[in-house]
């Protein structure tokens, strides 16, 4: 149970939606018929040792409602109370996404990220609204609103989610505390956009640590969340706080240095363009380089290619950043057996 209600969600959004988030994928067992529990132990851990305040347990892959949520009670044993759990509302349909987010919080979830399924294809900002109100309405957990070129909503306006439509969601909805900002993605306008009228509402998050860092030298932005940046271990934590603590040149070094991973994570998810998808087995290919367990994901799932891995692996070579000694064939396998 949390320690809010949606009378007073913003404020405790404020005091706790801080630092960054990471990503954490499931794992399973090498037969892909349960999922390995100590791996997913093991890997929330990992993600919390680099220095992040709070983790995504993605769902956006083959795994039931049920499944998540004991993935979220194995999570909050691990990383304790003051840990956060987002549960990601990227379920099939509204209807489970629901039934998903009930689970979830009584498995320990604290707050929630909201998308939109591919069975979503609404024709007017009010579908958008009455898909987002009726799933806020059936939680009590704090929401992050999430618009992205993603879920295609530019055919309703170019911004997906424009200025007026957040400010009704935000006047209808009170469990909405953050927006985490990628109209326009790749760009910034719809962070500079949201910052720039909703920033003393909710909390305005960039997840994208190559413009935040940049960008903290001239706005004010306390959260960073989500993004699978643990890939890159405890980099941007430890940046993103020297950023937002008065040693913005010292962050800045950091930052270049990392360029090449950077560089390589972008490339790697070109697909995306294309297909509406983030690949997440590269994803997890990224983890696992980082120790994380690795391991398949179930099918329908995307392939990694072996140029990609490579790519991948030797940017955090060449950005001086910790990347296993062990071969790309193990990765499948993933490092905790079970």
């Amino acid at each position: 149970m949390v320690d809010y209600d949606k009378t007073n969600a913003r404020a405790w959004a404020r005091q706790h939606f801080t630092g960054a988030t990471g990503v954490n994928l499931p794992s399973y067992t090498r037969d892909l018929n349960a999922i390995n529990e100590e791996a997913v132990r093991s890997d929330v851990l990992r993600t919390q040792s680099f220095g992040y305040h709070s983790t995504l347990l993605a769902t956006e892959v083959a795994i039931t409602p049920e499944e998540n949520a004991r993935i979220t009670a194995i999570a909050r044993e691990a990383v304790g109370p003051d840990f956060g759990l987002f549960f990601h509302a990227a379920f099939g349909t509204l209807e489970e996404n629901i039934a998903a987010v009930k689970l979830a919080e009584r498995a320990g979830a604290d707050r929630v990220l909201l998308a939109y399924p591919p069975s979503f294809w609404p024709t007017s900002e009010d579908d958008i609204f009455e898909y987002t109100r009726a799933f806020c309405d059936a939680t009590d957990l704090a929401v992050m609103l999430f618009p992205i070129p993603l879920w295609q909503f530019e055919r309703v306006h170019p911004a997906g989610m424009q200025v007026s439509f957040v400010r009704r969601v935000l006047d209808a909805i009170p469990n909405i505390v953050a927006i985490k900002s990628e109209q326009g993605f790749p760009g910034i306008p719809g962070l500079m956009e949201m910052y720039h009228h909703f920033r003393d509402e909710v909390v305005i998050s960039c997840p994208i640590e190559g413009d935040l860092i940049p960008l903290l030298s001239v706005i004010d932005i306390q959260y960073s969340g989500t993004s699978n940046t643990n890939w890159m271990s405890d980099y941007y934590p430890t940046a993103l706080e020297l950023a937002q603590t008065g040693h913005w040149e010292e962050a800045m070094e950091h930052w270049w240095k990392v360029s090449p991973a950077r560089q390589a994570g972008g490339a790697s998810q070109a697909s995306t363009q294309t297909t509406g998808v983030l690949n997440r087995t590269t994803w997890k290919y990224q983890e696992w380089l980082a120790g994380y367990n690795g391991g398949a994901l179930r099918a329908p799932a995307t392939r990694v290619p072996n140029h990609v891995m490579k790519t991948l692996r030797g940017a955090l070579v060449a950005s001086g950043l910790p990347v296993t000694e062990s071969p790309d064939e193990e990765f499948i396998l993933g490092r905790i057996p079970a």
